[in-house]
């Protein structure tokens, strides 16, 4: 097989225009181009007068393509080989390996685990995610939070109420694992060919719900409403894990423990800094989330091509250096999206991002975040920084008024420092509901500071996005773990053989496809034997 690369192609190219730039490409006649197919598109929008995509494309010829290679020596035609994960070899210990949490990186530890026929038992402290959708809508329509089920806890963990974006910044070949169970579970088959895939809120439930069940089939368990409440060891390794689920305190042997519990498990963290495992504070980020028209944003980001059914809602990832030394950035940019209440404790706020697959919402909306780091929280210990972040959650809860409201304010209002008492062009989106006034009060001063530097910085960058009217709406603190539970080179705790930190929570991932790649290593490191002392 042959990759050929760099091909650009209008926004309404067909199959026979990717053929014919194939084809122009290598040099040869259409007739000889064989079995084509599309593998990557991306969008070129550097040019506001010339948006089109930019495609790959993977495919055999007539004759030797060794041959061909050689007479072209061209960076962007290369020999491939048609990717394929070998499944790590081992034989299924007599007790069965235990995954903790049921997010990215435990649901595909669980699947590799239960592919490799280990029969695992995951544990999951919230509902599954019929269930759980419907503990997230009372909070996101009546404020009722459920502690155990929410945006962050239960099937499919955080990322199952996001945009659902399968972006990420490693290069690891797991990934394409990653992606092609998803689209095997349901997930659009767009996600094999976008440069910046995503499946949507609204089918990310249907998704996680197939991968639970091909777990089952393959001789897994899944036992929901249960949480990690202790750990048993002997001489440095594993035993046993203490759990509290629906039919009270058990204890179950276990000598192999994938800990996958995500980035919100303030509880997990403190069990273990009380059994004195090794962890410490790590640097994330917090900040607001700021929507815009998605109009707006689509015409930054393409012109006159804005509208194109081929092209959806535009998105942006910006990032400036700041007067005061510090970073601002927008993560986890959501277009034609929502701001949620994503609190995971009685009395905080939190807010995320989310869109549905067709991006199709009014506005768009990103987090726009400061960096911090151990020298930020006041205080030591590995658990400063989850300190740290209940300090702002729990300010915003009073600043909000109570009932989960999230204080927001209009950009133009908040620069000048002053209380917004009327929204303008952009309503904001947050459910349970906010509180028109000022953010500022929530957020330690220092973010504040860095937030005022980096709008207008960022507004140069991409064109109004620091426009008056948008909206800030506070606090975005759950970027991502604010601890690290150390690992070695065999992903086990040093201090506790058998236990397995991985996934966003333990420091070692930043989003779904990281997270899921993470769980995958630590499913080889278990199939593999590691954990036997």
């Amino acid at each position: 097989m042959i990759r050929v690369n760099g091909l650009a192609l209008g926004l309404d190219f067909t199959g026979e225009d990717l053929l014919r730039a194939a084809a122009k490409k290598l040099r040869l006649p259409v007739s000889a181009v064989k079995d084509l197919r599309l593998v990557k598109k991306s969008v070129d929008a550097r040019k506001k007068t010339d948006v089109h995509f930019v495609c790959s494309a993977e495919l055999s010829i007539d004759g030797s393509e060794s041959r061909i290679l050689s007479r072209l020596r061209d960076r962007n035609v290369l020999p491939v080989t048609p990717y394929h994960y070998q499944l790590p070899q081992g034989a299924a210990p007599e007790v069965p390996p235990v995954v903790v949490g049921f997010g990215p990186a435990g649901m595909f530890a669980g699947l590799v685990l239960a592919q490799c026929g280990q029969r695992p038992v995951i544990i999951e402290r919230g509902q599954p995610v019929e269930e759980r959708e419907r503990s997230v809508q009372a909070f996101w329509k009546e404020g009722r939070l459920d502690p155990e089920s929410n945006v962050q806890f239960g099937e499919g963990g955080a990322g199952a109420f996001s945009d659902g974006k399968l972006t990420t910044g490693t290069g690891d070949s797991r990934i394409r694992k990653v992606l092609e169970e998803l689209a095997a579970a349901g997930a659009p088959q767009e996600i094999l060919v976008d440069a910046k895939p995503h499946i949507g809120t609204d089918r990310l439930p249907g998704v996680v719900k197939n991968i639970r069940e091909q777990i089952i089939a393959l001789g897994g368990q899944v036992r929901f409403s249960t949480k990690l409440v202790g750990l048993r060891e002997k001489n440095g390794w594993l035993t046993g894990l203490e759990l509290e689920g629906p039919g009270g305190v058990e204890w179950l042997p276990c000598r192999q423990a994938v800990l996958a519990v995500g980035h919100s498990a303030r509880d997990v963290f403190a069990l273990l800094d009380s059994l004195g495992l090794p962890m410490e504070p790590k640097a994330f980020s917090v900040g607001v989330r700021i929507e815009h028209p998605a109009s707006l944003i689509n015409r930054a980001q393409y012109g006159s091509f804005a509208g194109h059914p081929a092209l959806g809602a535009a998105d942006y990832k910006l990032h400036r250096r700041l007067p005061n030394g510090r970073g601002g950035y927008t993560f986890c940019m959501c277009p034609g999206g929502t701001v949620t209440g994503a609190a995971s404790e009685p009395g905080g706020v939190v807010t995320n991002g989310m869109s549905p697959w067709a991006r199709d919402g009014e506005n768009s909306n990103s987090a726009l975040l400061v960096g911090v780091g151990p020298e930020d929280f006041g205080a030591e210990g590995p658990l400063a920084g989850v300190e740290f972040q209940r300090s702002i959650e729990q300010a915003a809860f009073r600043l909000g008024g109570g009932a989960y409201l999230a204080p927001a304010q209009r950009t133009a209002d908040f620069l000048e420092g002053r209380p917004t008492t009327a929204f303008g062009g952009v309503l904001p989106t947050y459910q349970p509901g906010v509180a028109m006034g000022e953010i500022a009060p929530c957020l330690p001063a220092f973010v504040v500071e860095s937030l005022r530097q980096a709008l207008p910085e960022l507004g140069r960058q991409l064109k109004d996005f620091d426009h008056g009217d948008s909206v800030l709406t506070a606090p975005e603190t759950r970027s991502s773990s604010p601890v690290r539970v150390l690992r070695d080179e065999s992903l086990q705790c040093p201090a506790l053989g058998g236990l397995y930190p991985c996934g966003e929570g333990a420091g070692y991932a930043g989003g779904i496809v990281s997270a899921a790649v993470d769980g995958i290593r630590a499913a080889e490191a278990v199939v593999n034997g590691h954990c036997i002392g």
